[in-house]
């Protein structure tokens, strides 16, 4: 097996920072401001500028969509050392990410653990070239954090089966073009043995979606129905009825996603915006106790991204994370609800606007409610404390 030098690595780093310079624009190395910046790809992209469509086409180009990967699924094959400078490198510059996707942080390590090769071919390269807008669809009317407790069935058709049912808080459904879904096969044995993981294309006949409303004034979330869809048998990833293993192994992914584990994209720093927004005194805040409250704020997020690079790096050498995912989704999201507390402590009444024709404008508050819908999506905090205790901890019953 080859061996990575310190020296490649130095070059390897060289060449990746001078690669960056030339190639990422500046507006691409500001922070995001909102679901606006982001770019989901998929069969209808729009981009919102003409710098964050060159963004993406320069990383499709080097096939640093997912670094990680293997080139045959239209990664760039680095190896972990690598895909770690990468990173750096990025957040260095403050770099966006050129596209988001459920199908790279969720589904894609799930088809790479359960899936066929055919299927493989099938699906990852398209979620690399961010062709294939993918949608989760877990959680149900009555199957909330009683996941298990799913009532969308899947019935054997011989060459197909056929879904009826629906789904709920399912991100972007209206946008979408597949939707990775658990679905109950067999109602004749303990709940969490008859479900199967099926991929479903969202444009089938009898798929349709709703959007939900959030008090954010702005959501991503939607209900999704089923009425007698027809999905190919060979749509089925892994073993018929062994959808909760596949389950278990892609939640870790999204309570590591939802808690920010592995983000390159950086936000505007807390002590920044209150050196915009408050008194200042002989070049520091004035304020002794808000002082306080954002170094100790800045401090536990340095110790968390700490404690995710070194995790990450553990999972790269084939360590699994496993319960620890509840740990960095509970950590991340009550830090991130700590955080805009904190901001709308600093903007006053101007954190307060809802909306401005002023695209540059702080809408705090927008992001603060928000923020505590992340403490409940992907298993509310109070259910990630109890795996907490149980997994990690050892703690009784």
């Amino acid at each position: 097996m080859e061996t990575t030098t310190k020296k490649d690595l130095k070059d390897f780093r060289l060449e990746t920072r001078q690669w960056l310079e030339e190639h990422c624009p500046e507006s691409m190395r500001t922070p995001l401001k909102d679901s606006a910046d982001y770019y989901w790809g998929g069969s209808n992209p729009a981009f919102s500028s003409e710098d964050q469509k060159i963004w993406f086409e320069k990383n499709l180009e080097k096939k640093w969509i997912v670094p990680y990967w293997d080139t045959q699924y239209g990664g760039g094959g680095l190896s972990a050392e690598e895909n770690n400078i990468l990173t750096q490198e990025m957040t260095r510059i403050g770099a966006r990410k050129p596209l988001f996707s459920f199908g790279i942080s969720m589904l894609g390590p799930a088809l790479h653990k359960f899936a066929n090769e055919e299927q493989k071919m099938r699906f990852l390269p398209d979620i690399t070239a961010g062709k294939t807008w993918w949608c989760q669809g877990y959680s149900e009317p009555n199957a909330g954090s009683d996941l298990a407790g799913l009532q969308t069935k899947a019935e054997d058709k011989g060459d197909h089966y056929s879904i009826s049912g629906s789904k709920v808080w399912t991100s972007y459904a209206d946008k979408s073009d597949w939707i990775f879904c658990l679905v109950r096969t067999d109602f004749d044995v303990p709940k969490h043995n008859g479900i199967s993981f099926l991929l479903i294309d969202m444009k089938s006949e009898g798929v349709s979606t709703r959007p939900i409303k959030l008090i954010s004034g702005k959501s991503p979330f939607c209900e999704t129905f089923f009425d007698n869809v027809k999905v190919p048998k060979e749509n089925l990833i892994g073993t018929l009825n062994d959808g909760w293993t596949i389950a278990k192994y892609l939640l870790t992914h999204e309570r590591q996603m939802i808690g920010g584990v592995g983000e390159t994209d950086v936000r505007k720093a807390v002590h920044d915006i209150a050196i915009e927004n408050m008194p200042m005194q002989d070049g520091i805040l004035k304020d002794g106790v808000l002082r306080a409250e954002i170094a100790e704020l800045e401090m536990n997020d340095a110790i968390f991204e700490m404690t995710i690079q070194r995790i990450t790096d553990e999972a790269k050498t084939g360590v699994n994370a496993g319960a620890l995912s509840s740990f960095f989704k509970y950590y991340g999201t009550e830090q991130n609800v700590a955080r805009m507390e904190l901001l709308s402590a600093i903007t006053g009444t101007d954190g307060l606007l809802w909306e401005s024709e002023n695209k540059d404008a702080v809408t705090e508050v927008r992001t603060f409610c928000r923020s505590k819908g992340n403490t409940i999506e992907g298993g509310t905090s109070e259910v990630q404390l109890g795996i907490i205790s149980k997994r990690i901890l050892n703690l009784p019953s």
